[in-house]
């Protein structure tokens, strides 16, 4: 059943302020202005384009990793899916990530850090292929990881859609007629494409790094400033949370008949499926633009920061975005004192895969200033933009490095060639992640599926870096049941829908167990690494 948000309908006679788009423009403005003027600081070498000299401190360090692991899967996902299932979402997924992506920059990023920076390393394909002595192996890894990002380009192309989409809303019903007013997805998915594009393109990781640190504090602050508005106008803190307590949300089928659906709102999250969710955040340990962002880092000592505050950076973004997606679901219900009329039957009347669109309904529908409507929109998309840069520049990175130059004599290609190449790669990855988002998607279930991707492959690097007896034939039996394993469930999902493994956990804990069990089976019984491989990465053990 299609249903038609009221929101859009109450506001015809009169067409929504478009100063919004004029604060974006604005925030707009200043990012690239900021990004040209680190792009100044470009040194015109290819560690600099790739690793930025491995110069970045701190505090940039920790925004840069914090900002391109929270996409719009943190902010929209996160808020859709609060509204659909209640705040169990926040301990589903914020809570364990805080914990496990610290222990994972500790135990994961500072090791590749110091290898990277020994070796020269500037991405994850060139550690496996030394550390399993086997040059062959990134020809497997490579496609992988590629097509486990292409999944995660699209959460930031498809939550810039939507959340275009909900705050634009009727403010062009002429010439945006067949989207009731708002811009289409269409449009605001090539621009921010092409805002990403241009200053990664000219200023490669360096101009990626001072962006995300101007685009972190942003976002954090509009999200913070979105939920202390919107909680005022609901009454109060309190009185928001009472009126979204899981008395007044849990509900059987036959009791939600509202606004024609039947549909159950927030019935719970069966432990099984809490418990393995845990194995999704491990994803960090293998996303490859996290790994780029690691060899930036000045020193060791650069990680403290981030492993010390990013559980802290999660819960200041996770919580006011789950608690506005279950104060929606209020709305959904029966309405909350405070909401606008229109704006409660327009939640309610939300179909399920336009989810997404909740926060930029519960931002424009309560916070009438448009000004503060653009300011909280612009924090959306800086999020989105944060991870998008680092994920098209690890791309460019992996195949410039991985494939061109892999087995060429040094000197092949200049310096400047090789920036080039990089460039030319990234314009067709942003080509193809524009056109792929054509299609849709949920931003939530995309987001899950290309973390439990990732998370799968842990085993492989765990074992690289802690386990001397793991082989090249066990990393290759790793990722292929790792991979195989998330295939067939991901296809019998219907590529990409809701599924639970045995009936009972999560894809992502039955596809770690597979690579882990192939890892240590395949290794025990096949030869060892050589002793100069042992003595070159665990030097220790001599």
């Amino acid at each position: 059943m299609t249903h038609l948000p009221l929101l859009a309908q109450a506001a015809a006679a009169k067409a929504p302020s478009t100063t919004p788009l004029v604060v974006i423009g604005i925030y707009i403005g200043v990012l690239l202005a900021i990004t040209l003027f680190s792009s100044r600081l470009f040194r015109g070498t290819s560690a600099d384009y790739f690793v930025a000299s491995r110069s970045i401190g701190p505090f940039m360090l920790l925004m840069s990793v914090f900002g391109t692991t929270m996409t719009a899967f943190a902010l929209v996902g996160s808020t859709g899916e609060a509204f659909q299932r209640g705040i169990g979402v926040y301990g589903l997924m914020a809570s364990s990530s805080g914990l496990i992506h610290a222990a994972c920059f500790f135990l994961i990023g500072i090791k590749l850090w110091a290898f990277g920076k020994k070796y020269g390393y500037v991405t994850q394909i060139q550690f496996f292929r030394a550390r399993f002595e086997s040059p062959r192996f990134g020809y497997l890894l490579f496609p992988i990881l590629v097509l486990l990002v292409i999944p995660y380009l699209l959460i930031g192309v498809l939550g810039t859609g939507k959340t275009m989409a909900g705050v634009t809303k009727g403010m062009f019903p002429e010439l945006f007629a067949s989207t009731g007013g708002s811009v289409p997805p269409w449009l605001s998915g090539l621009a921010v494409c092409l805002i990403v594009l241009v200053y990664v393109f000219f200023g490669g990781s360096r101009t990626t790094a001072w962006a995300n640190t101007f685009q972190t504090i942003v976002f954090m602050c509009m999200g913070l400033l979105a939920f202390y508005l919107i909680s005022n106008k609901l009454g109060g803190l309190s009185a928001a949370i009472e009126a979204a307590s899981p008395k007044h949300l849990v509900r059987t089928p036959g009791e939600l008949a509202i606004a024609g659906q039947e549909a159950p709102r927030h019935t719970g999250i069966p432990p099984l499926v809490f418990l393995t969710y845990m194995f999704i955040p491990l994803s960090v340990g293998m996303f490859p633009h996290l790994f780029q962002h690691w060899l930036t880092a000045r020193s060791a000592k650069s990680f403290r920061l981030t492993v010390i505050a990013h559980p802290l950076c999660i819960m200041i973004v996770w919580v006011p975005c789950v608690l506005i997606g279950t104060w929606a679901t209020a709305a959904f219900v029966g309405g909350i004192a405070g909401m606008p009329a229109p704006l409660n039957k327009a939640i309610a009347g939300l179909p399920d895969q336009n989810t997404g669109a909740v926060l930029s309904l519960m931002v424009k529908g309560l916070i009438k200033d448009p000004v503060v409507v653009g300011l909280v929109t612009a924090g959306v998309l800086a999020a989105i933009m944060s991870s998008l840069d680092s994920q098209f520049l690890c791309l460019g990175t992996m195949f410039t490095n991985d494939i061109v130059l892999h087995g060429k004599p040094e000197g092949t290609y200049t310096d400047k060639q090789i920036v080039r190449i990089a460039r030319l790669f990234i314009v067709g990855i942003v080509a193809i992640t524009y056109l792929v988002s054509l299609a849709g998607g949920n931003v939530f279930d995309l987001a899950v599926w290309s973390f439990s991707g990732f998370a799968s492959l842990t085993p492989l690097v765990f074992a690289a870096l802690y386990w001397k007896g793991a082989t090249r034939a066990g990393a290759y039996a790793a990722v292929i049941a790792s991979i195989g394993t998330w295939l067939f469930y991901f296809v019998k999902s219907g590529f990409g829908g809701e599924i639970l493994a045995f009936g009972a956990i999560v894809p992502a804990a039955a596809c770690f167990g597979a690579g882990a069990i192939a890892m240590i089976v395949v290794s025990l019984v096949t030869p060892k690494p050589s002793g100069a491989t042992i003595d070159k990465f665990f030097p220790d053990f001599r």
